[in-house]
């Protein structure tokens, strides 16, 4: 503890997704067991589109990326609340909250960017039905770019976040109801008035996403209508990609509204549904890709032939 105007919390108790030890022991092995499962799913999907010269597209690109980032994105919470289960500790440092909060935003963010890229992608590919001219257009120069926009633009969405987080007093109260730190929770406990505060984050985070998730819904509600009332070929498939990319944006904006876009109070599903987009989903988006992608599946069978796996 310190005295003056300086931070006096030194740390924060992290009150976990219940109170009882067994249903958080529960939780905690099969958390475990989720990501045995698919962690190195995603991964195995990393190197295969690497690996395999027929998945050169920039769709499946901007796909390793996707899963890079989910992987990422997925390890920030859960290895502080399994590690805080089985050591019985529920703490967490003010500097490690701190760091929770940058790369929860700065991961989350540039994921909802890249989605952004992979309808640009999506939109450049439907209007030019070319193979060689949307081959001028969409270069890997042009990819990578869109990825590196991607990473700067959740790096200035999160930067912005702590920027204003760290100059705020924290001088009494240091428990926080959920399993994890956020902005949602950490804003709550300090020592001054935050309303001018709430509402620029509610700004940056709820209002950049409610807007990013409209646009990316108009934008693949207008493909849809341009493939289904086209006559081109590979119909079916551009229609497919485009409702998985939907399904994506719904699991990925969906509990990000629900926590952001709102005032700063607690409600009964707040840990149910931060448990699903930090954890949970993260996991699942490219397995989804996967499963609805003829190409993958056969490209994942080949390498498995190859090395015999």
């Amino acid at each position: 503890m310190e005295n003056g105007n300086h931070t006096v919390v030194k740390e924060f108790v992290i009150q976990g997704l219940s109170q009882l030890w067994e249903m958080q022991l529960f939780l905690c092995v099969l958390l475990l067991l989720f990501y045995i499962i698919i962690l190195p799913a995603n991964f195995v999907i990393i190197v295969t589109i690497c690996k395999d010269p027929h998945l050169g597209s920039p769709m499946f690109f901007f796909l390793a990326n996707l899963a890079f980032l989910d992987i990422c994105y997925s390890c920030v919470t859960p290895p502080k609340l399994m590690a805080n289960i089985f050591s019985g500790h529920r703490t967490i440092s003010y500097q490690g909250c701190i760091t929770q909060i940058f790369f929860i935003h700065f991961l989350g963010a540039a994921e909802m960017f890249l989605l952004i890229a992979m309808a640009i992608d999506r939109y450049v590919a439907i209007s030019i039905c070319h193979p060689l001219h949307y081959a001028t257009v969409m270069t890997r120069v042009v990819c990578w770019m869109l990825v590196a926009g991607s990473w700067a633009g959740g790096f200035i969405h999160s930067i912005i976040q702590v920027i204003l987080i760290i100059p705020l007093p924290f001088c009494g109260p240091n428990e926080l109801d959920n399993f994890f730190c956020d902005i949602t929770q950490i804003i709550k406990l300090a020592c001054t008035n935050t309303y001018a505060l709430e509402f620029v984050m509610f700004v940056n985070s709820g209002l950049v996403t409610t807007g990013c998730f409209i646009l990316l819904l108009i934008s693949y509600g207008a493909l849809l209508v341009k493939v289904r009332t086209g006559s081109g070929q590979g119909k079916s498939k551009a229609s497919s990609t485009c409702i998985t990319h939907i399904i994506i944006v719904f699991i990925m904006f969906g509990p990000a509204i629900y926590i952001y876009c709102r005032p700063f109070q607690d409600f009964p599903f707040d840990k149910i549904v931060a448990f699903f987009h930090t954890v949970v989903f993260p996991l699942m988006n490219p397995t989804i890709y996967t499963l609805r992608n003829k190409e993958i599946k056969v490209a994942m069978w080949r390498l498995m032939m190859k090395y015999k796996i």
